[in-house]
């Protein structure tokens, strides 16, 4: 029996753990449709969307790597915030059109929201990473008026991520290996000042070289944010946690922006609040 589905696509792509959001959600509200992972290369990416488009039951698509930038030309048009983040990860039919959104910002935003609803004198984020993830944080974090400091391997590819993405912006630009130093700086009061420390790479993750970060170079009060998902509580959170500062997962952005992906396919208000318990239990058993 055929019944509504949307799905997430990438290479790889087994161990994506929306389906298991999605499928949690879809439970939860009694929606008969299903959430699958599909694996598509990217030799493979325009025969998929061109199949995709004349299937009545499809719902629309999340997008991971490495698709999310390759994947535009296909479709008819952008939602305005993926054409700024120039990537999409969720394509949905809309009156015969396939259109791409960028959940990824406010996924990422979500657990940082209450905060940035406060007035502060001063924001600054540290994001470490320049690769596709960095956009979207870069992107949020601008608008929400932040002065960014962008590290990376390459300190060209930085500004000309940051001059591409924001270009009225006053942000810096550091060699990544400029913060595995410790530092001697001292900080300012950092009373009421909001500041925040983003692994926006893939370093710390399993099979990937370590994160090296020295926390001299966090000011008081700093809140750490790693997007990394596997493993979930990274040496760079774990670090972070024992010297006193406040985390932020990996998981809290995929949910996140899960949330409004879902909203999308399905036409409904996933549960949240109290079931992300569960669902976070259900993620990492």
């Amino acid at each position: 029996m055929t019944k509504p589905y949307a799905e997430v696509i990438g290479d790889p792509i087994a161990h994506s753990k929306s389906p298991a959001i999605h499928g949690f959600w879809l439970e939860r509200l009694g929606i008969d449709a299903e959430y699958r992972a599909t694996h598509v290369t990217a030799d493979g990416l325009a025969d998929f969307i061109a199949s995709r488009r004349s299937d009545p039951y499809w719902r629309g698509c999340n997008v991971t790597m490495p698709h999310k930038q390759a994947v535009i030309p296909l479709l008819d048009r952008l939602d305005p915030l993926a054409a700024k983040v120039g990537a999409v990860n969720t394509i949905v039919p809309e009156e015969g059109q396939l259109v791409g959104y960028n959940t990824d910002v406010p996924g990422f935003l979500e657990p940082l929201q209450p905060l940035l609803d406060q007035t502060h004198y001063f924001r600054m984020a540290r994001v470490l990473g320049t690769g596709g993830a960095a956009r979207a944080i870069i992107v949020g974090l601008a608008a929400e008026k932040l002065v960014l400091v962008l590290a990376g391997r390459n300190p060209d590819k930085a500004r000309a991520l940051l001059d591409e993405l924001d270009p009225g912006g006053e942000h810096h630009v550091a060699p990544l290996d400029h913060f595995a130093d410790p530092t001697d700086f001292a900080f300012d009061d950092r009373e009421g000042c909001l500041d925040l420390v983003v692994n926006a790479s893939a370093l710390g993750m399993t099979g990937q070289p370590p994160l090296n970060f020295d926390l001299s170079h966090a000011p008081p009060g700093s809140i750490f944010y790693d997007i990394v998902t596997s493993p979930l509580d990274t040496d760079f959170l774990k670090a972070a946690r024992a010297a006193g500062f406040r985390t932020v997962d990996g998981l809290s952005m995929l949910i996140g922006q899960a949330d409004h992906a879902f909203r999308r396919f399905f036409g409904a208000q996933p549960p949240r609040g109290e079931a992300d318990i569960e669902l976070r239990e259900r993620l990492t058993q």
